[in-house]
């Protein structure tokens, strides 16, 4: 993995910010290992965090003190910290018009399953929430063997983009 003193600092954005990106948030904090801080809101937060994307959090080991769900507000502004990274993980939260960063961050998308929508009962929506998080995790995996401090915003974007391209979701299997 390339090293870097740098923190790179990551957005992940959700319409609702209840599962996907609160996912997408703690798994890059804790797979980035200092190297990454994963940072989550939404355009339209629900005000509570999905137990589910906890629940399957907590079977991974990871932390989720401090998790909640929140506003994209939070993130401009005078005051705001400035993103590095900003990555969309649902379709609506894509198509939204987004606010106008503090900083200039590379923004990306990378299409998730939404897991909350599973039917079929507590053993589907586990499994949901386990792909999803596979997903998210598997793309992080990729994104940290990037030379990030090597590249340009330019060529950020185009890695990022290839990295969702190439790890697409896969479909969510039907409980029988």
């Amino acid at each position: 993995m390339p090293t870097s003193n740098r923190t790179w600092r990551v957005l992940f954005l959700c319409t609702h910010n209840s599962a996907r990106s609160i996912l997408a948030e703690a798994l890059a904090t804790h797979l980035g290992q200092g190297r990454l801080q994963g940072y989550s809101a939404g355009s339209q937060p629900s005000g509570t965090v999905n137990p589910h994307a906890l629940a399957t959090l907590q079977r991974l080991g990871y932390r989720v003190d401090g998790l909640r769900s929140k506003s994209w507000e939070e993130f401009i502004g005078p005051d705001a910290v400035p993103m590095d990274l900003v990555i969309t993980v649902c379709d609506n939260a894509a198509h939204e018009i987004c606010p106008v960063w503090p900083g200039n961050p590379v923004p990306t998308h990378w299409a998730c399953p939404d897991p909350s929508s599973t039917r079929g009962g507590a053993h589907a929506t586990a499994r949901a929430f386990q792909q999803t998080a596979q997903l998210i995790a598997d793309r992080i995996q990729r994104l940290l063997v990037l030379p990030l401090d090597a590249m340009d915003a330019a060529a950020i974007g185009i890695a990022l983009a290839a990295i969702a391209q190439d790890t697409r979701p896969a479909a969510l299997e039907p409980v029988t």
